[in-house]
């Protein structure tokens, strides 16, 4: 019976061509837009939440009339409906009770798994295994598809050089080639190699552009740059995503240049649209539409609808705007009907790219969904890419990793034996229940003549001196103590921005109380952000980034602690001493007056400039060394390349894994340049004594930037290339770019 209802409903779509299966796909949206009305036209761009809210208000009454909605064709697309049960009710509502029988695409946030929870994005960024974390994005549209999605709002590409954002969780770091490179990655996750696969869920570049560049760091705050600034530091990852293949992009809610980014028609039209030739589906971000009006540049939700169609965007999420005005603002003639035209083909084509024409209910299977959500071997893959983001940040005398056979041990901390932080923010349909906490991991690990105990010691933000007295008791008994302190997750994310990223009071008290012990202490920091933790970073021995690692946590820092799994992780972002520090970031402009050691320099009075840890850094449980570099050139022309060549050796006595970065620095542009700029790296395993080498390759568009006059080119000159384990630490060679 479905399947004659699905081709009963395909039939009617397109009785003119009589559903000829030659057509093409643009054929087949012609043929169905000359079918709709003006009103049904507008019901494909509008957007609704259903039952689970995650990114803003509601107004209840979308949800009670949803399916009457549908049933009028008011509704193209909805997020937030989950499951195969209400998925399929849905979906039945629009194939079989509208006119046209349009099907429905369903979108939910899959930020870092569906329902097996991954690190955040951040984290998952530390490991520099683009392998992983495809396979992350990968294991998370396996869910969601299972469950009923057909798209997510992921990845968010995003650049940022202020941690006190708290949507730097989301993103890849401060990096632009790095953070094209992990977008890259998860484009291919998500999309898969064939969309119309019931496996696969379409990906949303966000948030189109510069949003991460919000002024204080602020969530919803303006951005105030260069077009400049735009070019060199946001668009790239954007750029890398859409030659992925990403089939939607999502506006951001800053404006740029004085013009909300829902309605920039530099960014859409001149840009997206037209320089990029980007033909997929523009989506806005939660009434970034309507918002337009609050932001004082139109004064009426008609205008709001106008100008966002006008400028490109296709989908109008949650401000209701598109279905309310477009039909009116047609017929008082406004809005060219043709505009609405081109909104509607790519929705539609969108829809038939992911399958939804050929069979609606192909992401609706009850038994698929039992079998595949939080299956065992995707909580391997979780815990897997949740150890390889660990960065070991110090590691004094060598405290870790921890003897198995160690006597007493004392965890402590208020994220010792939590299960609901470990899944961070955007945690999709991630249940605290399924998650492993660092002291159940500990306890799997440990030898039976090991006695581990715990002890909470304070709240995240909370002292209780009866806890810190019992946990400073228990750091007394035992011979290692693990510090668990960090964020709450919901204070990272969306909406989630800090003045301070310093850990909060009653840790530090914690920390500061347990070191005062004696007792060894190796500090495990949970977290959604760099912190800046100075006093930590030179009093406590050992110091772990263990992120916010998802479902399989515990286990994963339970490898790393014990040495079951070397980390191999580096930081994608600049971690600061201080918050005043902040933006601070390893790529900035060469400056007219760089520190030195006179007083009218570069420079700040009460702290060094230079960050806490840097760019690209991560240490490891054994040694690697790096030999001379080797240039197969030292001077090139516009049309050649060089080769530059290292040998690293893994000089210590455990298998390892080794990230090892190119950096380029242009010492003379027609525009002040960075100090250096990434632009290659490989992650390498050796086992102990062994050597590899490395190979990079160097061109002319590697040397390209933005000139003095904004064109993207080479100039001639001299550079230095640099080959290293971090953005400090590397050796340096001349070469020469030549004119032909």
């Amino acid at each position: 019976m479905k399947i004659n209802l699905i081709a009963i409903a395909i039939c009617i779509a397109f009785a003119t061509s009589g559903c000829a299966k030659t057509e093409s796909t643009d054929e087949k949206v012609d043929a169905l837009i000359a079918k709709m009305t003006v009103q049904e036209k507008a019901g494909q761009l509008n957007q609704y939440s259903g039952f689970e809210i995650l990114t803003g208000d509601i107004d209840d009454s979308k949800i009670s009339d949803r399916n009457q909605r549908i049933k009028n064709g008011l509704l193209g697309s909805v997020l937030n409906v989950l499951g195969t049960e209400d998925v399929e009710q849905a979906q039945r509502y629009a194939v079989e009770q509208t006119r046209l029988g349009i099907p429905l695409i369903f979108a939910f946030d899959v930020i870092h798994g569906y329902r097996t929870i991954f690190p955040i994005p951040l984290a998952e960024s530390a490991s520099w295994d683009l392998e992983a974390i495809e396979r992350s994005a990968r294991i998370a549209a396996i869910e969601a598809s299972a469950a009923g999605q057909n798209w997510t709002f992921a990845p968010m590409v995003d650049i940022s050089h202020d941690p006190r954002w708290g949507r730097v969780m989301e993103g890849a770091g401060e990096d632009p080639y790095l953070g094209g490179k992990i977008a890259q990655a998860r484009v291919r996750g998500f999309q898969g190699n064939d969309l119309s696969q019931p496996d696969t869920i379409a990906a949303t570049a966000k948030h189109f552009a510069a949003y991460g560049e919000v002024i204080a760091g602020r969530e919803y705050n303006n951005v105030d740059i260069s077009r400049r600034k735009l070019w060199e530091t946001h668009l790239p990852p954007f750029k890398a995503a859409l030659d992925a293949g990403i089939k939607t992009f999502m506006n951001a809610f800053n404006e740029f240049e004085g013009v909300p980014a829902s309605a920039n028609t530099y960014l859409i039209d001149d840009i997206l649209r037209g320089q990029w030739a980007f033909d997929g589906v523009l989506v806005s971000d939660w009434d970034s539409i309507g918002a337009m009006v609050t932001s004082g540049v139109i004064e009426d939700d008609a205008g709001t609808a106008e100008m966002a169609l006008e400028a490109g965007t296709d989908i109008d999420m949650e401000s209701d705007v598109f279905v309310k005005y477009l039909p009116e603002l047609v017929e008082q003639g406004r809005v060219d009907e043709a505009l609405i035209d081109k909104a509607v083909k790519r929705v539609l084509r969108l829809k038939f790219e992911l399958g939804l024409f050929d069979d609606p209910y192909q992401y609706i299977d009850a038994e698929r969904e039992k079998a595949l959500i939080l299956a065992p071997e995707h909580r391997e893959a979780a815990r897997d890419m949740a150890r390889k983001s660990v960065v070991l940040l110090k590691n004094e005398n060598q405290l870790l990793p921890l003897d198995k056979n160690i006597k007493n041990l004392a965890i402590i901390g208020p994220l010792g034996d939590n299960q609901f932080h470990m899944n961070g923010f955007w945690r999709g349909k991630g249940q605290a229940a399924d998650v492993v906490t660092l002291l159940e991991g500990v306890k799997a690990k440990i030898s039976n003549n090991t006695v581990v105990r715990y002890a909470e010691g304070s709240g995240l933000e909370t002292m209780d001196q009866e806890k810190l007295a019992d946990a400073v008791a228990l750091a007394k008994q035992s011979d290692v103590v693990i510090l668990a302190v960090g964020e709450d997750a919901d204070k990272t994310g969306e909406a989630a921005s800090r003045t301070n990223i310093e850990l909060y009071p009653a840790q530090k008290a914690l920390v500061k109380a347990i070191h005062a012990t004696g007792t060894p202490a190796v500090m495990v920091l949970m977290n959604g952000r760099p912190l800046a933790i100075e006093w930590s970073e030179a009093n406590i021995p050992s110091i772990l980034n263990g992120w916010l690692l998802g479902t399989e946590a515990g286990n994963a820092l339970a490898d790393v602690l014990f040495g079951d799994y070397n980390p191999s992780g580096k930081l994608t972002m600049t971690v600061p001493r201080k918050t005043g520090q902040i933006p601070i970031f390893y790529n900035h402009k060469r400056i007219s007056r760089p520190l030195d050691d006179t007083r009218y320099t570069s420079q700040y009075v009460d702290s060094s400039n230079d960050p806490l840890y840097p760019f690209g850094y991560g240490l490891s449980y054994t040694n690697f060394s790096y030999s001379a570099i080797k240039l197969s050139t030292d001077s090139i022309n516009l049309n050649e390349s060089l080769e530059a060549s290292v040998t690293v050796t893994n000089s210590g006595k455990r298998f390892g894994e080794e990230v090892v970065q190119l950096y380029v620095k242009d010492m003379v542009g027609s525009a002040v340049r960075p100090v250096m700029e990434l632009k290659g790296f490989e992650k390498i395993a050796l086992k102990a004594g062994e050597s590899q080498e490395v190979k990079f390759t160097i061109d002319a568009d590697d040397l390209a930037f933005y000139t003095r006059d904004m064109s993207f080119k080479a100039e001639p000159g001299d550079f230095a290339l640099m080959i290293g384990p971090s953005s400090i630490s590397y050796e340096s060679v001349p070469f020469k770019l030549t004119v032909n």
